[in-house]
């Protein structure tokens, strides 16, 4: 059981890299990205709900049916782990704005990953957890762990900040496009994603295991390439002049 369950760590952490190469010539489909292309679509608060809640469901049933559910090292990183997917399928669809869509093809896709990823990280933190989980609390003081959630309260801060900021660009009724200024969008064209990977980065600085390292692969892998494509959207939107100084999704570097 051990061996297929790496054996799928592995296997998903190799299709991050190649998912990672393709989305840079092939954008997916969703949000300012939308087209007939993708087929048949669906209202984009229903999607969003349908697409993050399985992975709630999926690490909610596998902390409930494990004996070592109230051991702490693991309690706190599955607390952190809902605490994001509850705010992004219970909180987030609500606070979304205007009559977006989303294609089906496109939240199916997030059903089949986000499932996936629900058995992989609640496997990795109760199926085969981390020998060290059993220092308890000691574990959770240790630098790295500390650091790691520091980092992930971080990131949580700037994604749900960046998220607030592109939802009062428009007044009620605009239509128009703008480029967002406040926040860590000063720096970089996709701060809601930098923070997003920095929320999972800290996740598995703290876990540290296969599994988690494998969550902030994918965000990556998903969401740089994406960013790329926003900053070239933007650039050709907006003009060079506009960006100014600005990166696509790490300040000053990238």
């Amino acid at each position: 059981m051990e061996n297929i369950f790496n054996g799928l760590i592995y296997g998903m952490a190799g299709l991050a890299v190649v998912v990672f190469i393709s989305l840079y010539f092939v954008t997916a489909g969703y949000g300012q990205f939308r087209t007939r292309q993708w087929g048949w679509s669906i209202n984009n608060k229903v999607a969003w709900m349908l697409m993050e809640l399985p992975v709630f469901l999926v690490m909610l049933a596998i902390w409930w049916f494990s004996p070592l559910k109230w051991h702490l090292p693991q309690l706190a990183l599955f607390c952190l782990f809902e605490l994001h997917y509850f705010q992004r399928s219970l909180v987030f669809p609500f606070l979304l704005k205007g009559k977006s869509r989303m294609p089906v093809a496109i939240m199916l896709m997030g059903i089949v990953f986000n499932v996936i990823n629900g058995v992989i990280q609640g496997g990795g933190l109760y199926w085969f957890p981390n020998p060290d989980f059993e220092q308890g609390v000691a574990f959770l003081l240790r630098p790295n762990a500390m650091i790691g959630i520091l980092l992930f309260f971080a990131g949580m801060a700037i994604n749900l900040h960046s998220d607030h900021v592109v939802r009062h660009l428009r007044k009620p009724g605009d239509t128009r496009h703008y480029l967002p200024e406040k926040g860590l969008y000063r720096y970089v064209t996709s701060a809601n994603y930098l923070g997003e990977i920095m929320e999972w980065t800290g996740f598995a600085i703290v876990a540290a295991t296969p599994a988690a390292w494998v969550f902030p692969l994918w965000t990556a892998a998903n969401l740089v390439p994406r960013a790329h494509a926003i900053f070239n959207k933007y650039k050709e939107e907006f003009g060079e002049e506009a960006l100014g100084k600005r990166k696509r999704i790490v300040p000053f570097v990238y």
